[in-house]
């Protein structure tokens, strides 16, 4: 049994993720799945409603989780079927989050009421959204990197509801008890109407309550052409630019000169009455005409709108972190006990999480078209992917578990540093024009963040030492010189790698700015860890240093990498600055404080580790 547990672990593995690729079952009957495929034009990226929903949903509430008022949970898809079609009932909905005490005492909300205490519905918000807007007013002459927390919160909260109202005049009045209705009579009415309008303007007799009624349904159309931001109405056929989708408004503003009512926009009124009335016969009909009509006219767009809403539904990168603590814990446990059969099932756990994160990695890359690295977001991706990739390698070739332990751990914690960066909204977001480069993209973003993730491995192989060696009797003089060999190869390779990436940022900054070098922080932040790694390699070799201050200075390389990385993003200075991210601020002050205390322990004289191991032995021991 011992002899086949690798080929167990990975065959559980496998059908794991194997689960994850399972279509969706939809309750109580609607076909929200195929809801979520439909695609739209938002952000200046068409892309399915299950994305929309997903992100608008991530970027209110902070999770994906969504409570009705009678306690059960329901889908992201199925709350954005709420918010479009049925606006009344979503506005019942504990979504906002407010964690700033004094904005709730703003708000005149109870604690007591909200959702875990922090989570408000759009109806407790209601009455003080007049105040909410006016301390925003105020807060928006002041500099973001000077906001005191209170007004940040005041601007997060507004800006969760402005978007929350944007959705609900996305595809219909959102005071309209029936829409379909006004739409039908509406068309009906249409031709006396233009008629009698036509007739005013040339100063002939005219029907002035006809006149009266067109203009009351081109003010009530002007509100969701100003506010929705879903533009759900696609070209017409034959126009390649995507940029021609039209919002639900606009398509209705354009009846008056077509004479007709967008047949898109009707489709959608019909899917909202289906919704409100529970009706899932006819809700799924409309669904499918729906998809079908626009596979049709737009196959291409049709067919990266399911990927992705399938790949939401997957979740790679979730299944990968789930399988990346397995692997790390069985790597642990190896050195314990078990050493060959524990490290094989490490290793192929190991890989197959690998195998998943590639995956989705290159789905992100079809779907966007651009190399694997375009935001901050997907650089964690990457620097992890990366990172295992090097790990693989070196597990395969040291075969001591090493490799799997560092894997599973900076796998899991890049993606967990990822997850946390998708909660801004959208991670497949459009490019700025002036880094609007594939070619750099591919060769300067992808060579410095392989340098990233080389030092960053060079310095959680160098905490495994300390750790090992502090904690443990497992330091031996081979697992020692094993792991000296794998830091000085790693830092090698992350030199090389930080030098070319960073030479081939200058040439793509001398293009897109007219100069290659001018001291910006992240150019700096590049410039350091290229020093320091060259600083490690040049104290090995002259001698200054010997396994322990490798390790130490392996280590202090973490926290350059991680200044490049986020600190100057946050500085709010500079041409690569993303803005202060007050929680980023935190985990990276604690990171820094975490790492300064691991070199204070590799710090510690040989003897005094001994002396630390023998104690805590005899301590195990009396216990």
């Amino acid at each position: 049994m011992k002899r086949f547990l690798p080929l167990i672990v990975l065959a559980l593995g496998a059908l794991y993720l194997a689960s994850t690729l399972r279509e969706p079952k939809d309750k109580a009957g609607f076909n929200l799945t195929d809801f979520g495929r439909v695609p739209v034009l938002v952000g200046g990226r068409i892309k399915p409603l299950d994305t929309v929903a997903r992100t608008s949903i991530l970027s209110i509430r902070g999770s994906q989780y969504i409570a009705t008022p009678d306690g059960k949970s329901i889908t992201p898809d199925a709350w954005l079927a709420d918010t479009l079609f049925h606006p009344a009932k979503a506005d019942t909905y504990k979504i906002f989050l407010i964690e700033n005490h004094e904005v709730v005492d703003l708000l005149k909300l109870n604690v007591e009421d909200g959702d875990g205490k922090k989570r408000f519905s759009y109806e407790q918000l209601r009455p003080q959204l007049p105040e909410l807007e006016r301390q925003a007013r105020m807060v928006d002459s002041v500099e973001p990197q000077l906001r005191t927390p209170f007004q940040k919160q005041v601007m997060s909260v507004q800006e969760r509801v402005i978007l929350y109202l944007q959705l609900k005049a996305s595809v219909q009045v959102p005071d309209s008890p029936d829409f379909l209705s006004e739409l039908v009579q509406f068309d009906k009415a249409l031709p006396a109407g233009i008629a009698a309008i036509r007739a005013k303007q040339a100063n002939q007799p005219h029907n002035l309550e006809a006149v009266q009624a067109m203009k009351e349904m081109a003010d009530r159309f002007s509100y969701i052409e100003s506010v929705g931001n879903l533009r759900t109405v696609p070209p017409d056929t034959g126009d390649a630019n995507a940029n021609n989708w039209r919002t639900a408004g606009s398509a209705l503003i354009e009846s008056f000169g077509a004479g007709r009512v967008n047949p898109t926009v009707l489709g959608y009124a019909a899917l909202g009455h289906a919704w409100r009335k529970s009706d899932a016969s006819q809700f799924n009909q409309i669904v499918s005409v729906l998809h079908d009509q626009l596979a049709k006219r737009y196959p291409e767009a049709m067919r990266k709108s399911d990927v992705e809403s399938r790949f939401n539904a997957a979740a790679p990168f979730y299944s990968s972190m789930t399988l990346y603590v397995i692997a790390f814990l069985l790597a642990v446990f190896s050195w314990l006990k078990w050493p060959d059969v524990l490290g094989r099932s490490a290793f192929w756990l190991l890989a197959l999480a690998f195998v998943a994160t590639t995956a989705g990695i290159l789905t992100r890359m079809w779907l966007e078209s651009r190399p694997p690295v375009t935001n901050l977001y997907s650089s964690a991706l990457f620097i992890g992917w990366a990172t295992v990739l090097l790990c693989l390698i070196l597990e395969k070739t040291f075969k001591n578990g090493v490799g799997s332990t560092a894997g599973g751990l900076v796998g899991f914690a890049t993606l967990l540093i990822a997850h946390h960066l998708s909660l801004s909204g959208d991670t497949l977001e459009m490019m700025r024009a002036v880094l609007d480069s594939n070619f750099w993209l591919a060769t300067h973003v992808v060579t410095v963040t392989v340098g990233y993730s080389a030092t960053y491995l060079a310095g959680f192989l160098a905490i495994i030492y300390i750790f090992r060696g502090v904690f443990t009797q497992s330091l031996d003089k081979a697992t020692a010189d094993a792991l000296y060999r794998m830091v000085y190869g790693i830092v090698c390779f992350a030199t090389l790698f930080s030098l070319v990436g960073t030479v081939l940022g200058g040439i793509w900054a001398d293009q897109s700015w007219g100069r290659f070098w001018g001291w910006d922080p992240k150019e700096n932040g590049a410039l350091i860890i290229v020093i320091w790694n060259a600083i490690i390699l040049h104290a090995r070799w002259g001698g200054l240093v010997k396994a322990r201050g490798m390790m130490a200075m392996a280590v202090f390389g973490n926290i350059v990498t991680s200044w490049s990385w986020f600190g100057t993003n946050m500085l709010g200075v500079g041409l690569h600055s993303y803005g202060f991210m007050e929680a980023a601020f935190y985990w990276l002050v604690g990171f820094v404080i975490s790492q300064l205390l691991i070199i204070a322990l590799a710090a510690i004289p040989l003897e005094k580790w001994k002396s630390f191991r023998a104690t805590s032995d005899e301590a195990t021991a009396a216990t």
